[in-house]
């Protein structure tokens, strides 16, 4: 087995923000805001009030890969099986390369200051007054899953996931390949620009509404990972996912709700569908939380598949903005009620004992996920 992969791609993007904001002014004490003291986030009960109805699973199970609806699991989570690491099934290689922010038309680099962050403001409190981001300098990781399976010169299926790649993945997708599990993809893992939420570069990145963000990576991002490794992404939107945790669960919905003629497949974790967009945009003043409350119930059905996770212990009110937008359970649960009114094959699983993102929750339900999502797909030897 041959894996390509530097230490900087798997750990380097937590800690990638203050390298990447080098050379930046220091903060302005009396512009910046000190971080609002966090309370515990509260736990909530997949059956209360306004909620959706949803099939309580046994403990330890998982929802199953080939229906739609809404799920309960846990509290216990097991790691899926799916993560060893096999010698009777091919191994594919992960190869990685770096992206410099001066190489971007789309993303030149913007930074915030370190401990600096915003404050609401205080004749609209749905906004985030952030007075210490300014240009910057990034280079972001990016890894490339090959199979072994793969054809060179053959058009083959992709992923593409946000805030780079998880070093036990490649064994996953081996196991889930040989399976016939999933099709022969190609995953393409995105570092970030660095920083997180309003005035920083990921924030930007991946809370921003628009279709900016897929077309940075269809116009800079896979034309390079083609040229590099000798292989042929499909142009066919059935082909095509995204999936990310948090800002990247969100980033994953919006890349594909504008752009659904170059994604049909979506899979988010704790998808932060809030108002964490900045700077403030007049055509989706909610950001994010406007899927869910404007988008989504007042457009036509879009083509796509979603997956979607949520914890009981979610993110709830993690900023200064006080704006009735900044619940990530309710925002979850808001997006399987619009998902399900509009008729979308969608599947939502709610998480008890679970916090934001939770590892032990995606390490037992990915595997899962990932055949949810690419239902439907046809797979040789299936």
């Amino acid at each position: 087995m041959m894996r390509v992969l530097s230490f900087a791609a798997v750990f380097g993007l937590a800690v990638g923000a203050a390298a990447q904001t080098a050379g930046a002014p220091a903060a302005n004490s009396a512009a910046a805001a000190t971080q609002p003291v966090r309370k515990p986030n509260p736990v909530r009960d997949p059956n209360g009030p306004g909620f959706v109805k949803a099939k309580e699973l046994p403990d330890g199970a998982v929802p199953p890969a080939d229906q739609d609806g809404n799920f309960i699991i846990g509290p216990t989570h097991e790691r899926s099986p799916e993560f060893t690491e096999r010698d009777d099934v091919p191994h594919g290689t992960l190869y990685e390369f770096t992206m410099s922010s001066t190489d971007s038309k789309f993303y030149p680099g913007i930074a915030r200051d370190a401990d600096t962050f915003g404050t609401a403001d205080p004749k609209d409190p749905t906004r985030m007054i952030v007075t210490t981001s300014h240009p910057a300098p990034y280079t972001r990781h990016v890894s490339v899953y090959v199979p072994k399976q793969y054809a060179p010169g053959s058009t083959a299926p992709f992923i593409v996931g946000a805030d780079g790649v998880d070093r036990s993945w490649p064994a996953m997708l081996d196991n889930l390949i040989a399976e016939h599990r999933l099709p022969v993809l190609i995953g393409v893992f995105i570092g970030n620009g660095g920083g997180d939420a309003q005035g920083s570069e990921r924030g930007l990145e991946y809370d921003t509404m628009s279709g900016k963000y897929a077309e940075f990576v269809e116009h800079e991002v896979l034309p390079l990972v083609e040229q590099k490794y000798d292989v042929k992404l499909t142009k066919d939107p059935n082909g095509r996912a995204t999936m990310g945790s948090s800002s990247g669960g969100a980033a994953a919905m919006i890349m594909a709700w504008y752009h659904p003629e170059l994604y049909h497949r979506v899979l988010t974790v704790s998808g932060t569908f809030v108002n964490q967009q900045w700077p403030h945009s007049d055509a989706t003043p909610g950001g994010a939380w406007d899927l869910h409350q404007r988008l989504i119930p007042r457009s036509p059905r879009k083509p796509l598949r979603i997956w979607m996770e949520v914890g009981d212990r979610d993110n709830y009110n993690p900023n200064a903005l006080r704006d009735g937008m900044h619940d990530w359970v309710v925002a979850n649960e808001d997006m399987a009620k619009v998902l399900a009114a509009k008729g979308y094959h969608y599947q939502f699983v709610f998480a008890r004992n679970a916090g934001h993102t939770d590892r032990a929750v995606r390490a037992q339900l990915l595997p899962e996920a990932l055949e949810y999502v690419w239902q439907g797909y046809p797979i040789q030897g299936r």
